[in-house]
């Protein structure tokens, strides 16, 4: 019997790739970005698995295009908001996914960028790079408290739990909005669990970590960042959609939010043109929450680890669609 035929979308840890050796007849794009989406649409028909990222966009039209052989999409992200689940549930598809690896990472990240953008520290870094340096003064790049400060922390999964641990350390208040909100968690964390609007309402930060859903996708619209408190400051490194990047602009050129500092963006790449870019009070980062050495090998081995448990049809360790697919 030939092995299974399998394509990686991306070139990902040596020492990940290594497992499949032998196991597989495997492709690995080269390219410096995510394959075209002629060139899966030519390959989807031969393969039996496919290990993909979430650039890759796999839509309805594109899983239909799977052959009849094809066991197991495995993804190498924690979301799979560029997958249609349905589509595959439907075609018996297992999706594989990878939770859990990225969450320390990710809330370090957060208070990286929270941190950065309340004590504008890339605003006095590229002050320096240009040749300013202005005398000390007591107006001088004044930023905001984050000790005695609220954080408003939207969606507490794994890793906006993750984020509270750390705030704590930072004395700072914790309020928290959740969509299915576990009160027993309120003494553990020692934290709030207060509306949206009371929370933007309270909160000096807010620091977005829900998936990205049709409930949540344009969370942060005009009307909910109209409620925000008057020079707070916002932090996204959970999805570009969650936030209307026209209405973001609006609010930091009105003065309603002090700064903003975003992970992820709608669409990505940011454009060349975004009015944001020229912004001194918004860092932006190219989706970097998870870049860190172990995380990333950590990532790709489950992804080739899922990969090689649906080829052999047996449960995935992680299944973002396991409920759909019931018994198997």
């Amino acid at each position: 019997m030939d092995s299974p035929r399998i394509f990686v979308t991306r070139r990902i840890a040596a020492q990940a790739l290594k497992q499949l050796e032998g196991r597989v007849q495997m492709e690995v794009w080269e390219g410096s970005g995510p394959p075209p989406r002629a060139e899966l649409e030519a390959r989807l028909p031969h393969l039996d698995g496919l290990l993909s990222l979430l650039t890759d966009p796999l839509n309805a039209e594109m899983i239909a295009l799977a052959g009849p052989n094809f066991r197991v999409l495995s993804q190498m992200a924690v979301g799979t908001d560029n997958i249609d689940l349905a589509a595959a549930s439907a075609r018996r598809i297992p999706v594989g996914h990878t939770p859990g690896v990225l969450t320390e990472a990710c809330a370090d990240f957060a208070m990286a960028l929270l941190l950065a953008a309340a004590r504008r520290v890339v605003e006095g870094d590229r002050e320096v790079r240009a040749g300013i340096w202005r005398p000390w003064g007591p107006d001088i790049l004044v930023g905001k408290d984050l000790y005695g400060g609220t954080l408003g922390i939207v969606g507490f999964g794994r890793i906006g739990q993750a984020v509270a641990r750390r705030a704590q350390g930072f004395g700072m208040r914790l309020l928290v909005h959740d969509l299915n909100p576990d009160t027993h968690l309120e003494k553990c964390f020692g934290i709030q669990f207060v509306s949206l609007p009371e929370l933007l309402r309270q909160s000096d930060f807010v620091s977005i970590h829900v998936y990205l859903s049709p409930q949540t996708r344009g969370m942060f619209n005009a009307e909910t960042l109209g409620q925000m408190k008057p020079g707070a400051v916002l932090v996204n490194t959970a999805r570009g959609p969650i936030v209307e990047p026209q209405a973001l602009q609006a609010a930091l050129e009105s003065g309603r939010l002090a700064a903003a500092a975003l992970d992820v963006f709608d669409p990505e790449p940011i454009p060349a043109d975004s009015p944001l870019l020229a912004m001194p009070n918004v860092i932006i980062t190219p989706h970097i929450a998870s870049a860190a050495g172990q995380v990333r090998l950590n990532m790709a081995q489950i992804a080739v680890e899922n990969l090689l448990l649906g080829l052999a049809g047996q449960p995935l360790r992680f299944c973002a669609n396991a409920a759909a697919l019931g018994p198997a």
